[in-house]
């Protein structure tokens, strides 16, 4: 089963992908992200410095957003298969609900602000946030664009991420799509898709207590001790200083 954080879905590792359970939108703490879409689509679409079809082209992002990456790709209707987009393996059977003559895949790669976007308590991200979203690409000028519905009919969309981080011992690697492999991810939707694993419980407020209650109990006992064999000692040495 799957949990979608607007379209970040968060899934166990193998199990097979089925609805979304549960969508947040603006108003569940994501505020930004859909402002973020919506920037990251005018900057790919300005990367356009020519109408050819089929070619990435890399966008440049002002420096308050420095570290995220973005790139667009123009696309005819009925040949929507890419064998490599960054990240992204996506085969041919993609379907728009809405037909468009041409759209633009937009790439984003979040970077290091991933969890100032798409926060999510008690895991840990293995990986950069990585996004694919569809648009139309009648009017590269546009901006404020409603996003495409694509479904990969046929074969799903890869993701293969790199940069991958270990995870902690006891720890399961889980992601926002169905896991093909340790590095892999898929999926039939567009959306934004991340690797995590749990983060390991610290102990509770309530143990640490326990703990100090315990060692001052400790440090209670052996100060005794201490204290009544200098008592016997110095006894001692008064009775003998007696009898002298």
């Amino acid at each position: 089963m799957w949990l979608r954080f607007r379209s970040l879905v968060v899934v166990v590792v193998l199990v097979v992908v089925s609805p979304l359970l549960s969508c947040f939108g603006a108003e569940s703490g994501l505020g930004n992200a859909p402002a973020l879409d919506a920037l990251l689509q005018d900057y790919a679409y300005r990367a356009f410095v020519n109408l050819r079809t089929g070619v990435v082209f890399d966008g440049a992002v002002p420096s308050n957003l420095t570290g995220i990456k973005v790139s667009g790709l123009r696309l005819r209707s009925g040949k929507r298969g890419v064998r490599s987009y960054k990240e992204f393996e996506i085969l041919k059977g993609v379907v728009v609900q809405s037909y468009v003559e041409r759209l633009v895949l937009v790439y984003q790669n979040l970077g290091s602000s991933f969890s100032v976007y798409y926060p999510l308590p008690g895991f840990t991200y293995l990986a950069h946030v990585l996004g694919l979203l569809a648009y139309d690409a009648k009017n590269l000028s546009a901006t404020n664009l409603p996003e495409l519905d694509i479904t990969a009919s046929k074969s799903p969309i890869n993701i293969h991420f790199s940069n991958v981080k270990a995870v902690s011992d006891g720890s399961i690697a889980r992601c926002v799509c169905n896991v093909v492999s340790k590095n892999t991810c898929s999926t039939t939707q567009q959306g934004h898709f991340a690797l995590v694993s749990p983060t390991p419980e610290g102990p509770s407020p309530e143990t640490h207590k326990k703990k100090k209650k315990d060692m001052k109990r400790v440090w209670i006992i052996v100060g005794s001790i201490v204290g009544g064999v200098l008592i016997l000692v110095l006894l001692g040495m008064f009775f003998t200083w007696l009898r002298k």
